[in-house]
Formats: C-alpha cells, structure tokens, sequence
C-alpha cells in the first residue's frame, strides 16, 4: 500500500506550483506559501485546519450541485471528494505523529 502522506505532499506540491484553479474548478485554490518566519505553530496548525474545513466544504457544495442537476462535471465532484478525503486523512496521521512525540517526551521526562 502506497503512502498517503506522501501522496498528499507531492499533490500539494505540484498543485502549488500550478497556482489558484480556474474559476468553476473545484472552488477557487489558494496556492500553498511558506509561512513567514514569525508565524506561531499554533497559527500553522490553525490554517491547516482551516484548508482542512475548505476543502470539504468544497466538496459538499460540489456534491450538493452534482446531485440538483447543476453543471458540474462528475470528474470535479470526484477529484474535489478526494482531495478532502486526503486532507482528512493527512491532518489525522499528523494527530497521531504529535501524540507519539508528546508521549515520548513525557516518557523521557519520567
């Protein structure tokens, strides 16, 4: 089984260099930027769930059109259905990364 992490990086990745997606594409795409220097990790992690909730917010309007008969093509409503889905999924595995560190940290301290 492939590595969804790494599959969710490089599609991020090569979707970044892309740019914003053209309007009527899956929602309107905010190019992936490196934080600046002074930005918090809490602030990090707060956009990150921000993109999270987007991209399955994105997702159900898309979904939610498809099925009123609006012109939306399925492939759209898929790819969009995906990427929430990988996003989810990346934000859940990084949950898990930090609670291993944290608990790791906690053991050494004992």
């Amino acid at each position: 089984m492939s590595d969804p992490i790494g599959r969710l990086t490089s599609t991020l990745a090569s979707r970044a260099l892309q740019g914003p997606g053209a309007p009527g594409d899956a929602g309107q795409r905010v190019p992936f930027t490196r934080p600046d220097e002074g930005t918090s990790f809490g602030d990090t992690l707060t956009r990150a769930l921000n993109e999270v909730s987007a991209a399955q917010d994105r997702s159900e309007a898309l979904t939610g059109a498809f099925l009123r008969g609006e012109p939306v093509e399925l492939h759209q409503v898929t790819a969009a259905a995906e990427e929430a889905s990988l996003s989810l999924e990346l934000l859940v595995e990084l949950r898990n990364k930090f609670t291993e560190a944290y608990r790791t940290v906690i053991n050494m301290q004992s």
